[in-house]
């Protein structure tokens, strides 16, 4: 019986094609909007994720300033170069420490230039930021220690300025940065952009006392990185760095603090929980029109009924069951709904594949949700077909037979 009312239903739907079509046509757009919205909501979020993984692993930012944003460094001291070397030395779980300092240059070399930024730190900073060479040595100890006219470039900046060459491209070259020149003894390894989609490779790396006796002219730097030690406590070693530096900066007990502490962790959980609201959000939206497409079976079920008013009456006349009946219309109106699911999953598929590289961000295929979707769909056709299939169970024979 089962199997001949799946047989009815489908040469019903198949006998009002475009009718069909028109009817499930809700139930597609709310699939695929759902489906696409979280795709490509997932994608996002973990964009955002291994965009500040790549900042550094398990890394503490400490930067100059009594709060966070514009002129919040005001009146505050710089930090040492031996802060440093006292966080590494007096902190458990500190796996790497370096001072960092910055300025912005345009270098030039092999008959271009390139505004960029300088960094100057030391060779733990390549721990601290997960940072490798793609070509070339790290700073030697003598060199680090002299200041001595060297250079390590990033990729936008060695293929601005030498081209489109690979490999051993820019080594050993002259780089004049300023007002000096240095030799190019490395090439980093790429990271691409940054979670605020900053250019992480258009920097030139030189030893901290280079860029302060070459560039800058002073001995402070504004930013300290400290890199954990996997499986430590930060909340611990945040607070021991705290302590750490207050003492180092002379802070009473009632000073405020004249420095930030920024958990990239955190920043990362931050992120990520406000992206996977936002793809929540829309989502919700999203789904309302789910509840549109049900109404619209709802209302072409009710036409359907009263078209085979005739037919539903000969059925029961000659011996069909009020359930059977129920059944064939609330097999049609699974089917319809089941169906646009499917064309909502094929859609929101190929949907979500182009829209993530467009918007560069991975594409991450969700069972979850695109089973859910499917499994929602049909539950709205069930839900809303039930109505239909009831009133045409509960014809009177005689009466829809007399039907015109």
């Amino acid at each position: 019986m089962l199997w001949n009312t799946l047989f009815l239903a489908l040469r019903s739907i198949r006998r009002n094609l475009l009718r069909s079509f028109l009817t499930i046509l809700g139930i597609v757009i709310g699939v695929s909007a759902v489906i696409t919205m979280v795709t490509l909501g997932n994608g996002a979020t973990q964009a955002v994720q291994t965009q500040i993984a790549s900042l550094g692993s398990n890394l503490l930012m400490v930067r100059v300033g009594q709060r966070q944003g514009p002129g919040g460094a005001a009146g505050a001291p710089q930090f040492k170069e031996a802060d440093a070397a006292a966080i590494k030395a007096q902190i458990g779980g500190v796996a790497a420490a370096a001072p960092e300092g910055r300025s912005a240059v345009t270098v030039v070399g092999n008959g271009r230039n390139w505004a960029t930024n300088v960094t100057g730190s030391s060779n733990a900073w390549f721990a601290t930021g997960n940072w490798k060479l793609a070509s070339g040595r790290l700073f030697e100890d003598d060199e680090q220690r002299a200041g001595a006219a060297v250079c390590i470039l990033g990729e936008t900046v060695r293929r601005e300025i030498y081209g489109g060459r690979v490999g051993l491209a820019g080594l050993g070259e002259s780089l004049r940065i300023k007002q000096f020149s240095c030799t190019v003894i490395g090439v980093l390894a790429s990271k691409g952009q940054a979670a605020m989609g900053n250019d992480q490779d258009d920097t030139v790396l030189v030893p901290l006392r280079t860029l302060q006796r070459r560039v800058t002219g002073s001995l402070k730097v504004g930013t300290l990185l400290v890199s954990m030690e996997d499986g430590s406590d930060s909340t611990r070693l945040k607070a021991s760095l705290r302590q750490l530096l207050r003492e180092r900066r002379k802070l009473a007990d009632a000073d405020d603090d004249n420095f930030n502490i920024l958990d990239t962790q955190q920043l990362a959980d931050t992120l990520s929980g406000t992206t996977e609201v936002m793809t929540t959000l829309l989502g919700a939206v999203a789904a309302v029109s789910l509840l549109v497409g049900g109404i619209g079976i709802m209302n072409i079920m009710l036409v359907s009924v009263t078209e085979r008013t005739r037919e539903i009456g000969l059925r029961l006349a000659i011996g069909a069951l009020e359930r059977e009946v129920l059944l064939q219309f609330l097999i049609e109106s699974v089917v319809l709904a089941a169906l646009g699911g499917v064309v909502g999953i094929v859609i929101a598929t190929a949907a979500s594949f182009v829209l993530a590289g467009v918007m560069g961000v991975p594409y991450l295929f969700d069972p979850a949700i695109n089973l859910l979707s499917f499994v929602f769909s049909a539950g709205i056709g069930v839900l809303f077909g039930y109505f239909p299939a009831r009133r045409a169970a509960q014809m009177d024979p005689i009466e829809a037979l007399r039907h015109e």
